[in-house]
């Protein structure tokens, strides 16, 4: 392995981990995010700290950036872009709307730099772990420079096409995450009131036509699956605040294609109002216990 300056600019709970998998495959990595808590974090994990984002990248072969939302990336991608090397690599590893991502493919187009749309999939276990499955979308010559990078942060890289490709696959597949949770914690919630134990239910269910990820990985009941945040009072994980952002680009998306996703947008309203009560920082596998509460809701 060829080791690579890398600047990664958004050091927060997927990032300064992600950052860290970086230092320890043997890159040198120079960090900056605005809150001293993830420049803190990032240093514990082997990375330099830049005063400035402009600066993180001034000597950066490759930039990572791992924002909240669309207009972040593109206002850091406008702010850092001059100050990057020509011919320098930028991967964006946020998940954010497809029309976003493909503005930052022609923001570094225009600056002669190579981009790529890398979300991820995996939540802060995979970031901490090494583990994350990317979803690319860009130039074949922008995914071959970042597969190293990408390789060192995770263990499935996918390149899905063209520029906002990745972010159209990170959307589709999040969209069938949260009905499938919603799913399974309804079957859940229906077999304790015909007297099944979760055991039972997850030793049939996971065996059989029922199998899915929302089950067998994530299971939203404590016991069956002992590593999943169902056993840690539902600290996430992933949080359902998230999860709402993704399936709201999924809608946002399918309505801009005309596509039809009936469950799609009812999920992304279950999980409006199940953050809407407070439950936004919660896992969003703890739906389980909104969706038993509406048996007293009516």
């Amino acid at each position: 392995m060829t080791a690579t300056t890398i600047a990664f600019i958004g050091l927060g709970n997927m990032g300064a981990p992600m950052a860290g998998n970086l230092v320890r495959t043997g890159h040198a990595v120079v960090g900056f995010d605005l809150a001293p808590a993830a420049q803190e974090a990032a240093r514990a994990a082997g990375a330099t700290v830049a005063a400035s984002a402009e600066e993180a990248v001034s000597q950066a072969e490759v930039v990572v950036t791992m924002l909240p939302a669309g207009r972040h990336v593109k206002a850091v991608w406008e702010a850092i872009l001059p100050a990057c090397a020509k011919g320098a690599l930028l991967v964006d590893c946020s998940t954010i709307d497809v029309d976003s991502a493909r503005a930052a493919h022609a923001l570094a187009q225009a600056q002669g730099c190579l981009s790529l749309d890398a979300p991820v999939s995996g939540g802060v276990g995979g970031a901490s772990a090494g583990t994350l499955t990317f979803m690319a979308g860009g130039s074949d010559e922008a995914f071959a420079r970042a597969k190293p990078v990408l390789d060192a942060m995770g263990k499935k890289v996918v390149h899905c096409g063209g520029p906002g490709a990745g972010q159209a696959a990170k959307i589709c597949n999040n969209m069938i995450l949260g009905i499938s949770m919603i799913g399974v914690a309804e079957a859940f919630a229906l077999g304790e009131k015909l007297g099944l134990s979760h055991q039972a239910l997850f030793d049939v269910a996971s065996t059989s036509s029922g199998q899915c990820w929302s089950l067998t990985t994530y299971c939203p009941v404590p016991g069956p699956v002992p590593t999943s945040p169902a056993n840690k009072g539902y600290a996430p994980g992933f949080a359902a605040d998230l999860m709402l952002k993704d399936l709201r680009l999924a809608q946002a998306a399918a309505n801009a294609a005309g596509a039809a996703t009936p469950l799609g947008a009812e999920a992304a309203q279950l999980y409006a109002l199940f953050a809407g009560q407070g439950n936004g920082g919660r896992d969003f596998s703890a739906i389980i216990e909104w969706l038993r509460g509406m048996d007293d809701r009516g």
